[in-house]
């Protein structure tokens, strides 16, 4: 989708550039992020009102440092270096960057010595994130020093006749108290952005880019129960009406009562066409026996395939499938850090789309989750549906650990059941980014009555996160642990003890399997 005003993000593997295209987006400037070796041609091609260069663990100097094209300073359009981004800008137009005297990690005040263009209305002395071990020793010509802290007497640069600039800080971190003033100059002081690209623009250029692209055939999606693909068909139906067809898998390994509030929510509110297929019995006995996670995953997404496959050929014409693939996924696949390790496969219907023919359509591959909350309100869906916690295509077979079986799945179901809705009592469920109960394959001893017990734990695991890339567990008052724990040892058969998981992503995933 062409969006009309865009601003270009490369990327040279810092941790933070997802945040800077978030925090370009919060401003309503549409931003996509390439990566660092995105050649000159597509970047004229791209169009950028501006273009900024992220930070990156790497030396400039290193003999395999990421290394983007010069060219990109001749476009005429304003470049904005953040740390590793301004060391480039340095050592490409002639500067000098050496190791630092002093590295400099976390937080560090600095004086603003120039407070117009990039700097307007930033306070002269503030705090603001650094993360660097390299600093600039010579200034490159046509270049001056903007800004200074006291271990680095050159902090920001600026060459105001060919709108390049540079900061050895963080400004799109949180801890960079005017890192947002900061970004908001760039965009609108320097590149003239308007700032008008928002949920509602998007739906609009959805709905007709759908139109354009789908044009009379049919589309199936496959409705999953959670937001980005009930967001995703309200957005189609709104865009080709009677041409979408929707089907819902129940495959036994939902929560409870999931399957009917997707088709409630469905035909009832929204009347939307929508198969329910009951897979659970094949489900279950394609699982039986198997306890590796990996392999329960592919046996998931293989049967998800056989099962919906089965169903969109009574669908005749059909030449589209939709998914609700996110940009965090289409970024995780492109990064420029090569082939990364699997660290567990996606969910998505890989393989279907060959296979039957189709051709995909993903209304939200450009957007995070949160953007993708905002579209859905926008379409009018229910609060309590866009505010839901994110589930796992494989649902409760990566929350079994170890065989799935119909009396294992009871226990977890009864137990996740208890944890959520204490949590929506206690007005906590909106301030977590996602909790789940998790059965153990551990039994232990406990006493229940007078009689010793051999029995399962559940493991309970909170965590708050703004994109689900990092996480940290969440500050449950231990009150509300504690009926949590008391309602699932006296409620549930067949689990005796009742622990919580406090470790945060990285290290941990958020699902234990």
């Amino acid at each position: 989708m062409q969006h009309h005003e865009r601003i270009l993000i490369l990327d040279f593997g810092s941790q933070y550039t997802q945040l800077i295209a978030r925090r370009v987006r919060e401003l309503h400037v549409y931003c996509e992020i390439h990566p660092f070796n995105y050649s000159i041609e597509k970047i004229h091609a791209f169009g950028a009102k501006g273009i900024i260069l992220s930070g990156g663990p790497s030396s400039v100097y290193a003999a395999d440092a990421p290394i983007s094209d010069a060219g990109l300073f001749a476009l005429g359009v304003p470049v904005l270096g953040i740390c590793y981004g301004l060391q480039l800008i340095a050592s490409q137009l002639g500067g000098a960057v050496d190791h630092a005297a002093r590295r400099e990690y976390g937080r560090a005040a600095i004086t603003v010595t120039a407070g117009e263009d990039l700097f307007r209305n930033v306070p002269q002395v503030s705090q603001v994130w650094m993360s660097h071990g390299d600093s600039l020793t010579r200034i490159p010509d046509g270049f001056e020093p903007i800004a200074k802290s006291e271990n680095a007497p050159i902090c920001a640069i600026r060459d105001t006749t060919r709108k390049i600039f540079g900061v050895q800080f963080h400004p799109e971190v949180v801890h960079s108290d005017h890192g947002t003033k900061i970004l908001s100059n760039f965009l609108f002081e320097i590149c003239a952005c308007s700032g008008d690209w928002n949920a509602a623009s998007f739906i609009e250029q959805s709905v007709a880019s759908i139109r354009s692209v789908v044009g009379k055939d049919k589309v199936l999606c496959a409705l999953s129960g959670g937001v980005d693909s009930a967001v995703a068909a309200v957005l189609l139906h709104r865009a080709i009406g009677d041409q979408l067809f929707c089907i819902h898998i129940d495959n036994g390994l939902m929560r409870i009562g999931e399957s009917a509030r997707v088709v409630e929510t469905f035909r009832e509110s929204y009347h939307i066409p929508l198969d329910i297929v009951d897979a659970t019995a094949l489900f279950h006995e394609r699982l039986r026996g198997i306890v590796d996670p990996e392999q329960k995953r592919k046996i998931i997404g293989k049967t998800f395939i056989d099962v919906f496959e089965e169903e969109a050929l009574r669908v005749k014409d059909a030449r589209f499938l939709a998914q609700g693939t996110l940009y965090p996924d289409v970024i995780e696949s492109t990064s420029f850090k090569g082939p990364s390790a699997t660290i567990k496969s996606h969910h998505n219907v890989g393989g279907l789309p060959e296979k039957m023919n189709l051709k995909l359509v993903e209304p939200f591959r450009e957007l995070f989750k949160d953007e993708v909350r905002e579209v859905g309100r926008m379409l009018g869906l229910p609060e309590a549906f866009i505010g839901r916690h994110p589930f796992p295509g494989p649902g409760l077979a990566i929350r079994i650990l170890g065989e799935i079986t119909p009396e294992r799945l009871h226990v977890v179901r009864a137990a996740d059941d208890i944890f959520l809705e204490e949590l929506h009592r206690h007005k906590l469920y909106d301030a977590i980014w996602q909790a789940f109960a998790v059965l153990l394959p551990v039994q232990s001893v406990g006493v229940m009555g007078d009689e010793r017990t051999y029995e399962n734990t559940i493991a309970l695991r909170a965590v708050t996160s703004v994109d689900g890339m990092t996480a940290d567990w969440a500050r449950i008052p231990y009150d509300v642990l504690g009926i949590v724990s008391n309602r699932i040892s006296n409620e549930v058969r067949g689990v005796n003890r009742v622990v919580y998981d406090v470790s945060s992503k990285p290290p941990a995933t958020i699902e234990w399997e």
